[in-house]
């Protein structure tokens, strides 16, 4: 038996993967280096990694800076607990930083370890802030289809990617949905209203339903990611602030994936000119080079959570909030993003990927190419009239993912939408080969 096959008969005996089934996981790729926008496996095979790992590595791989920032503050303080009553210089000039980065309103931050949790924390406080003033009684959520926020209890009850819910039901009450704005799809029944505000009018008809004295806030990516990399209508966010703000429902950006850079923003409710009441980010803070998340509250919420008697705190937690190591590796993460010009950067390698991209779209089977940024997504189709899909028993994504996959190219196809993400750094020669390989892969399934 080879030290690979020794390897890989190890993982499947002593390791569960997320989203895990031994169907898919017969012949796992073992990584074991990466280098900028490349990733190595054990067999010495070279990649370009197509979803900067999972949405977050955006500083690329093999970063030494960040190496070097964490063993540094390892050896200084490796972790101490941020419990009220303590706290520490990494966790107070992260947060110092990220409140001159974020959006105006936003200037107060808590930590957890990633998105899940950053989404839970989000519901907690806005639960906690409705207490606060006086107003309990508004407790419920409304989230959308097509987005995703984790996979912990509540936040996969907000996720609204059906696959994730069969086996873990019943899910947490009070958490609904309304349709994704999802341009290429969306079905505008009110004439002489745009799309944008067609789909946003959703949330209103929903608050309305509901009881506006019921809900606490409504929960939503700037742009969709694992639903497949659904960017809204230009006025989609607009209104939805506008219904928002007159039925006194909190708006709460996730920014898990559109953070730190992605969309060619700091944040990608810059792009819509509004702001939300709770932001809550993970993934590219520290370009995953350790777990990091959090999210950051209106100074309006700051204010309500220092004005309750103590016996009524804000009592959340997490023993790894503000962790140490976690938080100078995030300090020295921003650096390089400002250094090196990676927000601007962002937008224009993401334009010219899209570009790119967006020529596909000649291609028989290809319905539709999206994306902001370095974010992007080729949907295919077995017919581009009627926008039908291909049966599932067709496996048009995971061949194309395959053919990918055999032409150097990693990354993640969700049912037949073929999702692109690359480090921020990726070069423009390794954009155009990206974009090559997934044209040839596509041609290579084409019927």
């Amino acid at each position: 038996m080879s030290i690979e096959s020794e390897i890989i008969h190890a993982d499947h005996e002593h390791l569960l993967h997320p989203l895990y089934h031994p169907s898919a996981h017969k012949t796992p790729i073992v990584w074991v280096e990466g280098r900028g926008a490349i990733v190595k496996d054990i067999t010495g095979k070279e990649y370009i990694d197509g979803l900067s790992g999972l949405w977050n590595v955006n500083v690329g791989h093999g970063r030494e800076e960040l190496a070097e920032a964490a063993a540094a503050q390892m050896r200084q303080l490796a972790f101490y607990s941020g419990y009220v009553g303590s706290t520490n210089l990494p966790a107070i000039h992260l947060a110092e930083k990220l409140s001159e980065l974020f959006y105006p309103s936003i200037n107060s931050f808590f930590f957890t370890s990633g998105g899940a949790e950053s989404t839970e924390t989000s519901f907690k406080t806005a639960r906690f802030y409705w207490k606060a003033v006086g107003k309990p009684e508004k407790v419920k959520f409304i989230s959308r289809m097509k987005g995703y926020h984790g996979v912990t209890m509540a936040a996969m009850a907000a996720t609204g990617l059906p696959a994730y819910w069969p086996m873990f039901e019943p899910r947490m009450p009070g958490i609904l949905h309304i349709e994704s704005p999802y341009p290429y799809r969306f079905v505008n029944k009110t004439p002489g209203v745009s799309d944008g505000v067609a789909a946003a009018n959703l949330l209103e008809e929903a608050i309305l339903r509901e009881g506006p004295e019921t809900v606490a806030a409504f929960i939503a990516e700037p742009i969709q990611g694992a639903g497949g990399v659904i960017p809204p209508q230009d006025d989609y966010f607009q209104r939805i602030r506008e219904i928002c703000d007159t039925y006194e429902v909190l708006l709460i950006a996730d920014e898990v994936i559109t953070g730190f850079g992605r969309t060619g923003r700091w944040f990608a409710l810059e792009h819509y000119g509004i702001e939300p009441d709770i932001v809550q980010f993970a993934k590219g803070i520290t370009s995953g080079y350790v777990p990091l998340g959090g999210i950051g509250i209106s100074d309006t919420i700051r204010d309500a959570i220092e004005s309750v008697p103590p016996e009524k705190r804000w009592m959340h937690a997490f023993t790894y909030s503000g962790h140490p190591t976690a938080c100078a590796v995030a300090l020295a993460n921003i650096a390089i993003i400002e250094r090196e010009g990676l927000v601007e950067r962002a937008a224009e390698v993401g334009a010219h990927l899209n570009a790119a991209l967006k020529e596909l779209e000649e291609m028989p089977i290809v319905g539709n190419v999206r994306g902001k940024g370095m974010m992007a997504a080729v949907e295919l189709v077995a017919d581009k009239a009627s926008k039908e899909p291909f049966p599932p028993s067709a496996n048009v994504g995971v061949r194309v993912q395959q053919e990918m996959t055999a032409r150097g190219l990693f990354t993640r196809v969700i049912g037949d939408t073929i999702c692109i993400a690359p480090p921020l750094v990726t070069p423009v020669e390794t954009i155009d080969r990206l974009v090559q390989i997934v044209g040839e892969s596509i041609a290579a399934v084409t019927p």
